[in-house]
């Protein structure tokens, strides 16, 4: 696989179309290829970001990456409903734990950086966030 193919490949995971959208490790041939998913993403409109920067109602939803050392995790920013009065703005991937609540989970007040396509905003259902 040359390098245009590679940022093919890390395209493909980024927009969903092809690979389903979930965790994907940074690796190609031994080497962390992270700084190429980064740049992909810019190229995608995917922006750094913290969850409070993004201007997201409930009942929305916004499709984001969080980035460990190697690792990328796609999920949502969108608000969690608690109850008709108790709402929290957060991040949440579409990987499970075995609770199944989000394995990772960065709320409003977070500093962590999320990589956003903040113009892509879809409608949910806030009684059911998303499912798998």
């Amino acid at each position: 696989m040359n390098d245009s193919e590679l940022r093919q490949a890390l395209r493909d995971i980024i927009e969903g179309k092809i690979v389903k959208r979930s965790k994907h490790e940074l690796v190609f041939k031994g080497r962390n290829v992270r700084t190429e998913f980064i740049d992909e993403l810019s190229s995608l409109k995917y922006r750094p970001v913290t969850v409070d920067e993004v201007a997201v109602q409930p009942g929305q939803r916004v499709p984001a990456f969080y980035l460990d050392t190697a690792t990328a995790y796609f999920g949502w920013i969108f608000w969690e409903k608690f109850t008709e009065l108790r709402l929290r703005k957060l991040f949440g991937t579409v990987v499970r734990n075995e609770k199944g609540d989000w394995l990772i989970q960065i709320p409003a007040k977070s500093t962590k950086t999320v990589y956003s396509k903040t113009d892509s905003i879809l409608e949910m259902d806030i009684d059911r966030p998303f499912e798998l």
